[in-house]
């Protein structure tokens, strides 16, 4: 089967056994449409459903498709929000019926690494949710742990504090140096090895880039 597969193909159905391996279910899909359409498929339109913070699920505007047919979504990065309205929003989150987010690498032995500025996106993907879905491009695949920290100092982190308009050294240099200000992004880092037993997490690859 490997043998008719291109090489992007067969990265990611490695990449699934391997995550399956760890105790997660996992999927490929060869299109972000594709894995839309199952998506909107599996969650319940009475279902309440938090999003992390993710450029991928921006780009496929999974917000507002799931408002347009009545599901209940507790997204915090919504414009006009005060400081105890995010707050708020994300600790529903963490009790959602279906938690949406992305991840900031996938290692190539199944392993999921995340930095976060406040905790809430991990925190939600470890425990709560009763599903988790992290919907991830095949950019996010990596060789292995040390590759996926070098992903976030050099893409990930430079990227997110340009998205946010942080005023951070990594805007500038392009890369992480390890800032200590008030506005740093990095503040907690997770290595989800495998999925935890009472957590139902799905992680879905696409055979396209998506977000970063």
């Amino acid at each position: 089967m490997s043998e008719q597969m291109n090489p992007q193909q067969l990265l990611g159905a490695q990449t699934v056994e391997a995550l399956q391996k760890n105790r997660f279910s996992a999927a490929y899909f060869e299109t972000a449409q594709a894995a839309l359409e199952t998506l909107l498929s599996v969650i319940p339109a009475n279902a309440t459903v938090g999003i992390g913070g993710s450029w991928t699920l921006i780009q496929l505007g999974l917000v507002e498709k799931l408002e347009a047919r009545g599901n209940t979504v507790f997204c915090h990065h919504k414009p006009g929000l005060t400081p105890e309205e995010i707050l708020d929003i994300r600790r529903k989150q963490l009790t959602c019926d279906v938690f949406l987010t992305s991840t900031n690498a996938i290692t190539a032995d199944g392993r999921l690494v995340n930095t976060d500025a406040t905790g809430n996106r991990v925190a939600a993907m470890i425990f709560g949710p009763k599903k988790v879905i992290v919907l991830a491009g095949i950019n996010k695949i990596v060789s292995d742990l040390e590759a996926a920290q070098e992903r976030i100092r050099q893409t990930a982190a430079p990227q997110n504090n340009i998205r946010l308009k942080r005023p951070n050294p990594c805007v500038q240099t392009g890369y992480c140096v390890d800032c200590q200000g008030p506005t740093r992004l990095c503040n907690v880092n997770t290595v989800i090895h495998k999925r935890p037993p009472v957590s139902d997490i799905h992680v879905w690859i696409v055979g396209e880039e998506l977000g970063y």
